[in-house]
């Protein structure tokens, strides 16, 4: 969180480079193992396979000819796909899944094969630690060095490394989700080349998934409120978004027969298309997710990537930082309303609650989509898909954290970040002699940091007498390290002062002469 501080140079076009080369090769060398043992892909990804051949080759949706004639065998074997669609009233089936990632993927799929689409995917992944690594930089001030290594170690361990190549709507919708944030936290938004920008990219996360719509709310409503004092640009932007949001709908009952894709669900025909959330959810027993999406044995993020225990203290740092007195207020000289006709001008550099919020709402609607709507976390797939759109948002949280921390907290984030990268190459290692693959045996993995990782971790695929022990445990952490956090409990630079003071532009105390380099003011 930046407050008002002039903007910063971005990264060097060397770190720039180098994480995207890092995270491209991260994800390619991934392709090499297995999806499950009898096929290079699996479980959804051949529909999006699938599709994405029918609109290279037939423009259009209709998988019926490719299940006919079984263009999955060369990459998913030779048995037969699971049935996920149903034959609808004009003979076609239309695949149960949202078709922006086909579209994306119809050329290299057509051209060069499950391979190509898998690499161009991974070009992806490249993109997102690139633009992860500008936006901590330029959006919160991040050091250069810092921001470097973080990115490095995120992207080139699991989940990131791993859904860099699934064929899923993932990592897609985490680069939009950062574009996203990029946009509504710059100094320019509010013109209109900014605001189409963030209307794409918002509009985009729906049709990679109907999933994503919390979040795209959850990122949307910060841009919103932002341009509260211009009446002509809110809208703009709030029109153009409840008219895209109409076409999806329209769309959707025209070619799947329902409010979103899982209308043309085999699976969903009987219990209607919001049985995706589950027959008969228990919300209730669902709530362990909010711990377990951490600290699940196989399946929770701190299990491959321990440093992601410092999203804890990091949601503590941005929560403190959401207090009234931080949030901005409208005033008539931060816009126009537009109605003289002139071109809208930039909106001031956001403070630090706005920035907060930005980077909290979207994270927190993303956790929760994930603890309550989805219907598992121990599904047939790599661990931690629920949560991947909201990862780099969580990275860029931890980041502005550390910026404040002392040296040993920096140290601290290397040693557990170190093990991610560490474990993500045995999984390599061991997927490449066909021990493991990504979505099954995968614990079996020989890495000696996950396997001394696992006791410490509740499984919640035993039953709550066997996992309540180590769960109540992990929520005691939890909230700890919230707490802890917090820059009253931190022996941190920003419990001394207020990074940003209310005073800063004007004479008194909080004037630039009295504000260290960091920008935290002098005692």
């Amino acid at each position: 969180m930046t407050g008002d501080r002039p903007p910063r140079p971005g990264p060097s076009p060397a770190a720039t480079g180098l994480v995207a080369v890092v995270a491209t090769v991260a994800a390619l060398l991934g392709i090499g193992v297995r999806a499950r043992f009898g096929g290079h892909v699996a479980v959804d990804e051949p529909q999006y396979l699938l599709t994405a051949l029918s609109i290279f080759e037939d423009f259009d949706l209709d998988i019926t000819d490719e299940l006919e004639r079984r263009r999955w065998t060369p990459w998913a074997g030779t048995e037969a796909l699971p049935v996920q669609t149903e034959v609808l009233a004009d003979g076609t089936q239309i695949s149960p899944h949202d078709p922006l990632l086909p579209i994306i993927l119809a050329v290299p799929m057509g051209l060069g094969g499950w391979v190509a689409a898998k690499a161009a995917l991974a070009l992806m992944a490249g993109a997102l630690a690139a633009l992860t690594l500008w936006t901590a930089v330029r959006r919160f001030a991040v050091p250069r060095r810092l921001a470097t290594g973080g990115v490095l170690l995120a992207s080139a361990s699991a989940p990131l490394a791993v859904y860099g190549q699934q064929v899923y709507p993932e990592l897609p919708a985490a680069l939009a989700a950062v574009a996203a944030l990029a946009i509504v936290t710059g100094p320019a938004f509010g013109r209109r080349r900014d605001l189409a920008a963030f209307g794409l990219v918002i509009t985009a996360l729906p049709w990679l998934s109907v999933k994503y719509v919390p979040v795209a709310a959850a990122l949307a409503l910060p841009g919103l409120w932002r341009l509260r004092a211009d009446r002509r640009a809110l809208a703009a932007l709030a029109g153009g978004l409840a008219a895209m949001g109409a076409v999806y709908l329209v769309v959707h009952r025209l070619i799947w027969g329902g409010w979103t894709v899982y209308a043309s669900g085999d699976h969903f025909q009987e219990s209607g298309e919001f049985g995706v959330m589950g027959f008969d959810p228990d919300f209730t027993g669902r709530a362990v997710r909010l711990v377990g999406l951490m600290t699940d044995r196989g399946y929770g993020l701190a299990a491959w990537q321990p440093a992601w225990l410092l999203l804890l203290p990091a949601v503590g740092y941005g929560l403190w930082h959401l207090r009234p007195r931080n949030l901005p207020t409208a005033s008539p000289d931060d816009s126009s309303d537009g109605s003289s006709g002139a071109p809208l001008p930039a909106l001031p550099a956001p403070p630090t609650a706005f920035r907060s919020a930005a980077l909290l709402l979207p994270l927190a609607a993303g956790w929760l989509t994930a603890t309550f709507v989805a219907l598992t976390m121990n599904g047939y797939w790599w661990p931690g898909r629920q949560t991947v759109v909201v990862l780099p948002l969580a990275l860029l949280l931890i980041l502005a954290f550390l910026r404040d921390r002392p040296r040993w907290l920096h140290r601290t984030g290397l040693a557990l970040g170190t093990a991610g990268p560490v474990t993500y190459a045995w999984l390599l290692a061991d997927g490449y002699a066909v021990r493991i693959t990504w979505v099954s045996g995968f614990e079996r993995v020989g890495s000696p940091l996950y396997q001394a990782i696992r006791p410490l971790l509740p499984d919640y695929r035993s039953g709550w007498d066997a996992f309540w022990p180590l769960h109540l445990t992990w929520a005691l952490i939890s909230l700890l390290l919230v707490a802890y956090g917090t820059p009253y409990l931190m022996k941190g630079r920003s419990h001394e002062v207020d990074p940003d003071p209310d005073d800063r532009r004007g004479p008194g105390p909080g004037r630039r002469a009295d504000l260290r380099p960091d920008g935290l003011r002098r005692r």
